[in-house]
């Protein structure tokens, strides 16, 4: 029989930025990965389920803001601040490949230039609003998140990862939706703020739902990385370290 992981050791985040983890590349993966595929598959389909309209990209793309919460509570500002920027970088690759590639001459049997102009050809106020916005958005969870958890002695989890998303999906919608649709063709003044509201709601709600499942991975991954990381004496500027 194997021991058990022993319980987390809390440590400050510049002690932490010397240390290897397990399952932190991982995560970082995984973030990468569920923002673009968000942004791919999801953010182009509006989809009608009992009645109910919503972009069909609501459905995933909040787990980024989920994942987001672990990297912070669990490695620190620092590490966190390393998954946005790599995030970020992706993003705007995906965008410049998509914009590239439907760009192309398409060859003279090839018929589907249509089709693929459809699913993967961006508008690029559209483009520039979605990045402005998640950057904005993750950062301010990030920094939201490390501060609460300083403020609460590592005490009561659900706080600051609701909170968090509160003010970084606020952040993320108030960028996001005027910047994208404000006075573009049908989008008037109240639909781009009830959008705007509704989906920053259904966002949070998502946190809401999942905040046992944020429960369980936070509790494994501290247990597993034998650390609990607090933000007490970091740099919190997105550009790196300062002194």
């Amino acid at each position: 029989m194997t021991d058990s992981p022993a319980a987390p050791r809390p440590i400050d985040a510049t002690a932490a930025e010397q240390r290897g983890f397990r399952h932190y590349d991982l995560l970082m993966a995984a973030f990468v990965a569920i923002l673009l595929l968000s942004n791919v598959i999801g953010a182009g389909k509006v989809a009608t389920l009992h009645g109910f309209t919503f972009g069909a990209g609501i459905l995933f793309f909040p787990i980024s803001y989920v994942l987001g919460d672990v990297l912070t509570e669990v490695y620190g500002y620092a590490r966190a601040r390393r998954c946005i920027w790599a995030g970020f970088a992706a993003v705007l690759f995906m965008a410049f490949m998509a914009w590239v590639v439907v760009a192309l001459p398409p060859a003279a049997d090839w018929t589907n230039q249509p089709a693929y102009e459809a699913v993967f050809g961006q508008v690029p106020r559209i483009v520039l609003a979605s990045v402005c916005a998640f950057w904005a958005g993750e950062f301010v969870n990030a920094f939201v998140l490390a501060r609460m958890k300083v403020w609460t002695d590592g005490r009561h989890l659900w706080t600051r990862t609701v909170g968090s998303t509160v003010f970084g999906q606020g952040v993320d919608s108030l960028i996001f939706y005027p910047l994208a649709f404000w006075g573009a063709g049908g989008w008037t003044y109240a639909l781009v703020l009830t959008v705007m509201v509704t989906n920053w709601a259904m966002k949070v709600g998502w946190e809401v739902l999942l905040t046992p499942v944020t429960y369980a991975v936070v509790e494994f991954l501290k247990r597993s990385e034998g650390v609990d990381v607090f933000d007490r004496a970091t740099n919190f500027s997105p550009f790196g370290r300062r002194r």
